[in-house]
């Protein structure tokens, strides 16, 4: 059974930036994807001035900056018929103050190009893994679908939402809860300029538009559970829908091709209460699934894998035992887990569940219009949506400095 210093199970952001970290430490590594590519869409696409730091910190934001993206200095929402604007960006002392909108599957082809200029980096696609090999309480490395066994040193679960360690029942998880779930679709696109980012809520309907420049990836917010009765409805009430969220804005007859188009998130709220043991360190969305509020996911994500390179890279390269290190990486990060978490939650409480739920919605909220109204104000959630809490500087070291 071959084995590496690391595998990390899962090729998402925080499993990408995991591998590309170890394996610039020195360290063996070998991330396993279970799909054929990164072209997936209906993900994230947010990435933040904190994961744009860690970037300029590796020498790559430039590089990254040359990927196709669309730039994001303030928030903006269309409520009860009204556009405010909900937050600035701008003034942040960054390199990058702004948020870039650019695929996810441009940002991880450019993690892996980057990754791969260290030679103990490897990348396997299309490669699923069964389960965990486990010794007593140590885990030794994975079982492959294709029947192979891989065994390493250290194994990261950052295999999202859905990962092994919640499945297999091998880390406890707590339930938070969220009331709502996603449909995601494409939309043909008319002639029109359009916006990066785009949201719109009214009495019992919230959507989101992210400009593709050749589509709109729309988001429509539906009560959990209420898939089927909104498919129900058609695509000529859902296209009504938008028309009604964004009147400025032309949509074609036609624009969803068919209901199948649309593609059902399932919108969770948790955490592991541990993230490791012997020999396992679960990172992301397997550590943590988050509601799409805020767009926060893929930076949170990002910040974990900084915060295991830096506790552990350096050891686990030099051939050392890094299981006592392990909770340090949860000491590190359960913080600002919890709190961005106890945000989300407040949030789906106190906008989510009374939109969705049918409550008039007759005008903004007094901080919507303080906000609105005095620019300064609107820097501090500009502040927490960029560089959030808590946020990573990498340490971990460069073996090929």
């Amino acid at each position: 059974m071959s084995k590496d210093d690391l595998i990390v199970v899962g090729g998402g952001p925080a499993g990408m930036m995991a591998g590309l970290l170890f394996a610039r430490a020195g360290c063996s590594v070998t991330v396993l994807e279970k799909h054929a590519d990164f072209f997936r869409d209906f993900r994230g696409d947010t990435v933040h001035p904190s994961t744009m730091e860690i970037l300029d910190q590796l020498g790559m934001l430039q590089r990254f900056l040359q990927r196709p993206h669309d730039r994001l200095d303030e928030a903006r929402g269309r409520i009860a018929g009204r556009e405010y604007v909900l937050g600035d960006l701008s003034h942040l002392n960054t390199p990058a103050p702004f948020i870039a909108m650019m695929p996810q599957w441009e940002f991880l082809d450019f993690l892996r190009d980057e990754a791969a200029a260290f030679p103990g980096f490897k990348l396997e696609m299309k490669v699923g893994v069964s389960s965990f090999i486990q010794e007593g309480e140590r885990i030794r490395g994975v079982r492959l679908t294709d029947g192979r066994e891989l065994g390493a040193k250290l194994t990261i679960a950052a295999d999202g939402r859905s990962s092994l360690v919640r499945q297999q029942h091998v880390l406890p998880v707590e339930t938070i809860g969220a009331p709502m779930d996603v449909f995601w679709f494409k939309l043909a696109k008319a002639d029109n300029p359009g916006d990066a980012l785009r949201g719109s809520i009214d009495t019992g309907r919230m959507l989101v538009l992210i400009d593709r420049r050749t589509y709109w990836q729309a988001g429509y917010i539906l009560p959990k559970g209420t898939s089927e009765q909104v498919k129900a409805r058609g695509t000529e009430w859902m296209l009504g829908e938008l028309r009604k969220g964004f009147p400025d804005l032309e949509f074609p007859d036609g624009a969803i091709a068919s209901i199948d188009d649309l593609h059902l998130l399932e919108v969770k709220l948790d955490r592991l209460t541990s993230w490791c043991r012997p020999g396992l360190l679960a990172i992301g969305d397997a550590a943590h699934a988050m509601s799409p509020i805020g767009g926060i996911g893929i930076n949170l994500a990002i910040q974990d894998a900084v915060a295991a390179a830096n506790v552990l890279a350096g050891p686990l390269a030099q051939g050392k035992d890094v299981d006592a290190l392990l909770h340090k990486v949860q000491d590190r990060r359960m913080l600002p887990t919890k709190v961005i978490q106890a945000g989300q939650k407040a949030a789906q409480e106190a906008i989510v569940g009374r939109v969705i739920g049918g409550k008039p919605i007759t005008d903004a909220a007094w901080q919507v219009k303080l906000l609105d109204r005095f620019p300064l104000l609107r820097r501090i959630p500009g502040r927490m949506i960029g560089l959030g809490f808590r946020r990573e500087r990498v340490t971990s070291p460069n073996a090929y400095a």
